[in-house]
């Protein structure tokens, strides 16, 4: 198992910042290994919303089955995911004054063997995952920051 957390400082107050990641469906619009998002179900937001998320990273192509399993307007969205990769993971969102926010990202993930397991959780998470993650929350940043 990978522990994955990266954070970033976004000067802009919790609601804004929430109001660009509360719409999962937009989560493709920052996160450059999200593909697409497709809902099962009717459900869009709140614990229980369930949705295939299409990610790729490098050659690799994978589709998640995702479950919101937390959901704190303004401070938490957790989830689990299975498929090739599964794990659970949450965006917290903590104010730092009235005008900017640390937005921090944290997943616990589990590889498969053919992945390389362990060896290719230390690899995949802890370098290429979290520097593509470190690469969305830049985008995030900006988007936020824009609006």
């Amino acid at each position: 198992m990978s522990r994955i957390v990266v954070s970033v400082d976004i000067d802009a107050p919790v609601a804004r910042v929430w109001g660009v990641v509360e719409p999962i469906e937009r989560h493709v619009d920052w996160m450059a290994d999200a593909v697409a998002i497709t809902f099962e179900g009717t459900q869009t937001r709140g614990v229980g919303t369930r949705f295939l998320c299409d990610t790729k990273v490098g050659p690799i192509r994978l589709q998640d089955k995702m479950t919101i399993t937390a959901w704190e307007p303004e401070r938490t969205m957790g989830v689990s995911h299975t498929g090739v990769v599964t794990g659970t993971g949450e965006f917290t969102l903590a104010a730092l004054g009235d005008s900017r926010t640390r937005f921090t990202w944290s997943e616990r993930l589990i590889f498969p063997w053919w992945l390389g397991g362990p060896i290719g959780a230390l690899v995949g998470g802890q370098i290429v995952m979290k520097a593509i993650w470190r690469r969305n929350l830049r985008a995030l940043k900006r988007i936020v920051e824009a609006s």
